[in-house]
């Protein structure tokens, strides 16, 4: 065992969802800095092995063969404490929409069961803590990332980074001396870097001109603007993902820093949109967070979107004194557990194992925000 560390083995136990739907994480839920914009930071590597065709020419038997070629090494981590194993083949179709909903997985590396089964050799190992997770077999042989609260690409950018050296010690990397890390994807060749930044922009999505500002600085800078659940994701409840697209012939360092120069400009910018609003409408802001947090608290039936743009309007009441006995942590961990998995799992005694109709999930959804919100001020 290298350098005399204490080996901490993947834990092979089956995950129950309800508890893991119970327990959202505390990176997704903590205030971090610039936490009033800055919902959270995630760096992730892109790493194949130099054995082994890319995912898309792989045969089955081959990704079962390093599915388990990997797992050895991923129990020697220590980054973040003990590690947990998730083969996808064996994870319920609640577990995978759950591991989804915390962005330990991707939607391609756990599709749900009415999408397309789970290809062989997928896996994802966690820590416990779920600031740290490594995808097997999704787009590359290995997606490594890490997670922090609020605007900390430093942290987050030094764990995933120390993962990637443990593992590159016990296997082979596919790498150029020309190019770089070889990935499956074009857009990742050199470092296969991608940082990107979880963003609130409640004010400015309420001055349309002003967020269309947004989207043409980051074009500008070459970075990308996306959904809550990144690439292919629509922005929901005021939330964006930001980050960076080339990778081939870029400094590390000098990616991570040109992300969080724009991330910060963006924050001031928004911060500087919810001072004109609080001086100018302050009566017309105060008037809406009160309607999203009558609406929660009384609502039988309401959608994942229109529950998260509520929510929005909350976190930003909370962080203006609008909603003064509010609480970002609990807007934070509801804005998880109101999505279509952990409902699931949260109601499992009620619902069995089937996956609930759309309907019925609305109806549980405006349960849990009346019983989560209703003996709020």
């Amino acid at each position: 065992m290298r350098g005399g560390a204490i080996r901490l083995p993947v834990t092979p136990r089956t995950i129950d969802p309800t508890k893991f739907a119970e327990r959202v994480a505390g990176w997704l839920v903590e205030h971090g800095p610039e936490g009033d914009v800055v919902v959270s930071s995630r760096v992730r590597f892109a790493r194949n092995l130099a054995d082994y065709p890319f995912v898309t020419k792989l045969a089955p038997e081959r990704a079962l063969e390093l599915c388990e070629k990997a797992r050895a090494p991923l129990s020697e981590l220590t980054v973040a404490g003990r590690m947990h194993w998730v083969p996808i083949a064996d994870a319920s179709p609640i577990l995978r929409l759950c591991l989804r909903e915390r962005h330990l997985v991707s939607r391609d590396l756990a599709p749900s069961a009415e999408e397309r089964a789970a290809q062989p050799g997928r896996a994802v190992a966690f820590s416990d803590d779920e600031t740290v997770a490594v995808m097997v077999n999704e787009e590359d042989h290995l997606r490594i990332q890490a997670m922090r609260a609020g605007l900390d690409l430093g942290t987050a950018f030094s764990r995933a980074q120390a993962v990637d050296r443990a593992l590159e010690n016990a296997l082979p990397f596919a790498v150029s001396e020309t190019y770089g890390y070889l990935t499956c994807c074009p857009t990742n060749v050199g470092t296969g870097l991608r940082a990107s930044v979880m963003l609130h922009l409640p004010a400015l999505s309420l001055v349309k001109t002003e967020l269309e500002k947004v989207f043409m600085a980051v074009q500008r800078t070459g970075l990308a603007l996306r959904g809550l659940y990144g690439e292919g994701t629509k922005a929901t409840g005021d939330f964006y993902q930001v980050s960076n697209q080339v990778t081939l012939g870029r400094d590390e360092n000098q990616l991570a820093a040109e992300l969080v120069d724009l991330v910060a400009a963006i924050v001031r910018f928004e911060r500087r949109v919810r001072d004109a609003l609080q001086k100018e409408q302050r009566a017309a802001l105060a008037d809406r967070v009160a309607r999203s947090l009558g609406l929660l608290r009384s609502a039988r039936f309401v959608t994942t979107d229109n529950a998260l743009s509520h929510l929005s309007n909350l976190r930003l009441g909370a962080y203006l004194g609008l909603w003064p006995h509010g609480s970002t942590s609990l807007v934070n961990r509801l804005r998880v557990q109101i999505q279509r998995g952990h409902l699931q799992a949260l109601h499992a005694r009620e619902l069995g194992t089937e996956i609930a109709e759309p309907s019925e999930r609305d109806r549980l959804r405006a349960g849990l925000l009346r019983r989560e919100l209703g003996d709020r001020n």
